[in-house]
C-alpha cells in the first residue's frame, strides 16, 4: 500500500499547520503587549518671578517675541484665564507645593517661614517612586523638603556669580543665574535614575526686580521705542488703596532699578548700596560688557536733565529694556530643556508647565510689582505640553494655582489629599465635558503694612464682575465690570443699577470664605 497522502489530506494538514502557527503568534504579540510597562509621566514644572503675560508673545501681548516658551503652547495648551491666590511671591511657591490657600499653609507673607513639614505634592510623588529635584529660586525661608535633590538660591539671589545652596553645602558660581540654573537642570536630568519617572522644579530668579540682563542681552531693545499703557496716568479717582500705593514708576530708584549707576556717585538713590553689592559681584569680563552698555545711557540721563512726563515715560523704557532683557535669557533656557526633552526622547511622556509665581504691572496704572488683586498681578501665564492624548489648543475656564498640585498628583495616579483645595486640571487637559467647573475665584492679600504700601484685600472674581474689600486700617469696596472696564479704572460699587450685582457678588464672597474655611474675624478700623 503506498504512504503518499492524497491531496485533500496534505490540504488539511497546512490548515493545521497554518492555524497553530496563527495561534502561537498571537499569543506571543498578547504577551509582548502585556509585558510593555504603562510608563508614569514625568513633570517639568518651570516657573519665572514676576513674568507677566503682557511679556510673553504667545498671549500677543506686542512687546516681546518668546519663541521657545511659545513652542509649549502651540504643542499643547494655553490657559486664558489663569489666576494665583495671593500675588506674593513665597506665598505663591507654597500654595503651589500644598495646593492650599496661605491662611492654611501658613505662608501669608514673604518674610514667614514655610514648614516643611506639611503635606506637599513632590512629598506625595515621592512615596510613589518619582525622583524629585528643586533647582532654583526657592524663597520659603526654611530649606526644602520632599525632593531627593535640591540646588537653590538663598533668599532672592543674585543675577551673577550668584550663591547656591546645594544639598546644605554653599557656595559662590560663576556665571549668570538664569544659565546656571538651566545647566544644573540639565545635568541633574542627565544624571537621574533613567529606569523612574522624575518631577523636577526649575524656578527663575528672572525677570525679578533689579532686572539685571544677561551681557548677551545688554544691547537688545535700544532701538524700541514701547508703547505707554492706556492707563499709564492712571490718577486713582474714586479708589483710596490704588492711590496710597508705594510702587509707582516715579518710586524707581535711579541706581538700582534704571541702572544708572555712575562712579562718580553723583547719581544716589535709596537702593545704591544695594545694586553697588550686585554689580561688585561681577567679574571683570562682565563688568566691561556691563559698563560698555550703561555708560552711555548714564551719560544721556545726566545732560538730558528730564522732568515731569518726558522723565517718566523714559523711566518706562528703560524700566522695560531691563526686564524684557531677562525674560530673553529664559526664554533661552525653555528652549535648551525642550531640545533636551525632544533629543532624548522624553518629550511624548513629559508634562511641561510654564507659569510664573504671579503677574506684573508693565506700566498699567503708571506701576510695576504686583499685590493687587487688579488683572495684571492677580492674571498668570499658564502653558502646559501634554501627551499627544491631551487636549491641545486653549483653555478659557476659571483656573488657579491651587489647581497644579492636584493636577500633577492626579497625572501620576496618585491619590489627591482631602486637605488640597485645589480642582485636578487633568479632566479639562483631557478634553472631557465638566458640567460644573469653577464660577468664580477668591483672593487674599496680607502684607500690610510691608513694601509697597498695598493695603490688605481680598475679593471674588466671576466670568465678568470683581469685587474687592480692602480692610485693617481701610474699609473701601470697589466693583468692576471686567467685560466694559477691562482696566480696571472706574469703581461701581454702589452706583445705581449695581444692587443686585453686588449683592449676588457679596454672596459668592461669603460663599468661598466657607468654602476655603478663610473665616477668621477680619480688622476694619
Amino acid at each position: 500500500m503506498s504512504n503518499r497522502k492524497s491531496p485533500f489530506a496534505l490540504f488539511h494538514i497546512c490548515l493545521i499547520l497554518i492555524g497553530l502557527i496563527l495561534i502561537v503568534s498571537f499569543s506571543s504579540c498578547k504577551e509582548e503587549k502585556v509585558a510593555i510597562p504603562n510608563k508614569k509621566p514625568n513633570i517639568i514644572y518651570i516657573m519665572t518671578d514676576d513674568h507677566g503675560y503682557q511679556a510673553m508673545s504667545a498671549y500677543n501681548g506686542g512687546l516681546n517675541e518668546t519663541p521657545n516658551i511659545d513652542r509649549i503652547a502651540k504643542d499643547g495648551v494655553k490657559f486664558t484665564r489663569s489666576f494665583v491666590t495671593n500675588s506674593i511671591c513665597s506665598p505663591s511657591r507654597a500654595v503651589m507645593l500644598t495646593g492650599k490657600f496661605s491662611h492654611l499653609n501658613g505662608q501669608q507673607i514673604n518674610s514667614q517661614k514655610f514648614d516643611g513639614s506639611q503635606m506637599t505634592f513632590p512629598k506625595l510623588l515621592q512615596k510613589e517612586g518619582y525622583q524629585t529635584a528643586m533647582i532654583g529660586k526657592w524663597h520659603l525661608g526654611s530649606d526644602p523638603t520632599g525632593f531627593d535633590y535640591w540646588n537653590i538660591l538663598p533668599g532672592q539671589g543674585d543675577y551673577y556669580n550668584p550663591d547656591f545652596n546645594e544639598m546644605g553645602e554653599k557656595s559662590r558660581v560663576e556665571g549668570y543665574v538664569t544659565g546656571l540654573i538651566t545647566k544644573f537642570s540639565l545635568d541633574w536630568l542627565k544624571n537621574r535614575d533613567q529606569e523612574k519617572p522624575f518631577a523636577m522644579l526649575m524656578h527663575h530668579k528672572a525677570p525679578h526686580r533689579c532686572w539685571m540682563p544677561d551681557t548677551t542681552y545688554l544691547e537688545k531693545y535700544n532701538d524700541v521705542k514701547f508703547p505707554l499703557p492706556d492707563n499709564f496716568y492712571d490718577d486713582y479717582e474714586n479708589r483710596t488703596a490704588a492711590a496710597s500705593q508705594k510702587m509707582h514708576i516715579k518710586d524707581f530708584c535711579p541706581v538700582n532699578d534704571l541702572k544708572m549707576y555712575d562712579k562718580e556717585g553723583e547719581i544716589d538713590g535709596p537702593l545704591r548700596k544695594y545694586f553697588e553689592v550686585q554689580i561688585n559681584r561681577m567679574n571683570p569680563e562682565q563688568r566691561t560688557a556691563w559698563d560698555k552698555a550703561y555708560d552711555k545711557e548714564i551719560e544721556y540721563f545726566k545732560k538730558a536733565n528730564l522732568s515731569g512726563k518726558e522723565l517718566m515715560e523714559w523711566r518706562y523704557q528703560r524700566y522695560l529694556e531691563d526686564y524684557l532683557r531677562c525674560i530673553a535669557s529664559v526664554d533661552d533656557s525653555v528652549g535648551e530643556i525642550l531640545d533636551y526633552l525632544e533629543e532624548n526622547g522624553l518629550a511624548e511622556n513629559t508634562l511641561v508647565v510654564y507659569t510664573s509665581d504671579q503677574g506684573f504691572y508693565l506700566g498699567e496704572h503708571g506701576w510695576f510689582d504686583k499685590r493687587f488683586m487688579y488683572e495684571e498681578s492677580f492674571r498668570t501665564p499658564l502653558l502646559m505640553q501634554l501627551p499627544s492624548r491631551f487636549k491641545k489648543g486653549t483653555v478659557d475656564q476659571l483656573v488657579q494655582n491651587i489647581d497644579y498640585a492636584p493636577t500633577f498628583l492626579e497625572l501620576a495616579g496618585v491619590e489627591v489629599p482631602e486637605e488640597m483645595q485645589g480642582e485636578s486640571l487633568l479632566p479639562i487637559l483631557e478634553g472631557k465635558e465638566i458640567p460644573k467647573w469653577r464660577e468664580a475665584l477668591y483672593y487674599h492679600y496680607y502684607e500690610y503694612p510691608g513694601p509697597h504700601s498695598v493695603k490688605r484685600h481680598y475679593g471674588v472674581r466671576t466670568d465678568r464682575y470683581k469685587l474687592i474689600h480692602f480692610y485693617n486700617n481701610i474699609d473701601q469696596w470697589e466693583l468692576y465690570d471686567l467685560k466694559e472696564d477691562s482696566t480696571e479704572m472706574h469703581n461701581l460699587y454702589g452706583e445705581e443699577g449695581y444692587a443686585e450685582i453686588t449683592e449676588d457678588l457679596h454672596a459668592k464672597l461669603e460663599g468661598l470664605r466657607e468654602q476655603y474655611k478663610d473665616t477668621v474675624a477680619l480688622e476694619t478700623n
